[in-house]
Order: C-alpha cells, then structure tokens, then sequence
C-alpha cells in the first residue's frame, strides 16, 4: 500500500480535488440560485407595494373594471409593464435554471393577466416581447 501512494500519490491527490472542486460548484451553484431567487422575489414585492401605496392603481385587480370603456391610464400600463417585465425576468431566468423554481408561477401569471385591465396592457405590450416568452403567456392564458 504505501509503495501503491509512493507512486501514485499526485493521482490520489488530483481526484480529491476534483471531487472537492465539484462539491464546491454545486453548492456555489445553489447558493447562486437562492441568490438569484431572493432577488427576483425582492423586484417583485417592490412592485406590488406601489399598487397597494398608489390608490390609482386600485383598477388594475378589479375583476369588474371594463378596460374597454375606460381605457388603462398610464399610471395602470406604467405598472402593469413592470408586472410583465418582472414575469418576463423570471421566466427567461427560470428557464436558464439559475433560480428556484416556483410551481404555481404560471398559474399566478395567468391568473393577473387575465383580470381587464392586465389583460389590455398584455395586448399593447405583446408584440415588444420576445416571442417565446408571449407565447409562454398567451398558452397560461388559455
């Protein structure tokens, strides 16, 4: 045995570093991805706290409000396009796999998308979205 280490002593040594490099990237790479999802969830709540400071912005969760009579206000597609613009972040990130997934995500999506006001922002702001990403949307909406 010792003559076997006398011998192969930088092989041995060269695995275990490799091991531990490994070790030391898939923790790195979770840490990463909490990381990134900490993040995402921060944007996000900064948000959706100025659709509860701002009363203007009470219309965009009405279920009753009739976006076609009264067209968004550009305070409502102001927020709205930041709601999309967040999805969008974490969609393409999800997708790349650097942050947690969140299962429900699409469903929430659809779910706000769907109320009157997001939903005339959503067909404004559509074509400006990457294609993969509105058709994303436009398959949760259905």
């Amino acid at each position: 045995m010792a003559q076997w280490l006398a011998q192969n002593w930088f092989d041995l040594l060269s695995s275990v570093g490799i091991l531990f490099a490994a070790y030391t990237i898939h923790v790195d790479a979770k840490a990463r991805r909490i990381g990134n999802f900490l993040a995402i969830v921060s944007n996000y709540q900064d948000i959706w706290k100025e659709c509860f400071r701002n009363p203007s912005l009470t219309r965009v969760l009405d279920p009753s409000a009739d976006a076609a009579k009264q067209p968004p206000t550009p305070t409502e597609e102001l927020f709205v396009g930041l709601v999309i613009s967040q999805m969008s972040s974490f969609y393409y990130a999800a997708k790349s796999d650097p942050v947690v997934k969140l299962e429900g995500s699409r469903q929430d999506m659809a779910q706000f998308l769907s109320l009157p006001v997001p939903k005339a922002v959503w067909h404004t702001v559509k074509p400006l979205q990457n294609r993969d990403f509105a058709a994303f949307i436009d398959s949760a909406l259905k």
